[in-house]
């Protein structure tokens, strides 16, 4: 329990607990359950459809809405390279579970540049089901949206 100090009459402190102090934080993580999606930032799109794909129980994130460098690296998987690091169109693993349980070597991934960065950045897009799905991870893998096609 967090207390905060409050000036006495007196000018002493108390530590007795205010009532802010009291109340416990907002969640920002995922129920247990429940998948966790990246946030919205600045949508601009307007949705085409349900917010959440059903087959993943993840939000669906229209390309307009992804930053370029998504887009571009999206465009270079349609048109199968070439790609900029050696990464690029290998196998994901999917060992932290956030996306549907498939089998081995049914994801790839592919590096989102991030402007700024000397590596390969946490921005990652993730296909499935040879490049048919597509998914969108700001965070490494944390968390992911669908992004919608």
């Amino acid at each position: 329990m967090l207390y905060a100090c409050q000036r006495q009459g007196d000018g002493s402190a108390s530590g007795t607990p205010s009532a802010s102090a009291t109340r416990p934080p907002a969640s920002t993580g995922a129920s247990p359950g429940e998948r966790r999606t990246t946030a919205p930032q600045g949508r601009t799109s307007e949705p085409k459809g349900p917010a959440t794909d059903p087959a993943s129980g993840l939000r669906w994130v229209e390309p307009n809405d992804l930053p370029a460098e998504a887009r571009r690296t999206i465009g270079l998987i349609e048109k199968g390279g070439p790609f900029p690091y050696d990464k690029d169109g290998t196998t994901f693993g999917n060992l932290e579970g956030v996306l549907p349980k498939k089998s081995r070597g049914y994801y790839k991934e592919y590096t989102v540049p991030t402007p700024g960065e000397r590596d390969r950045g946490a921005r990652r897009i993730v296909t499935g089901d040879n490049d048919r799905e597509f998914y969108w991870t700001a965070d490494h893998y944390v968390s992911f949206e669908r992004i919608r096609r």
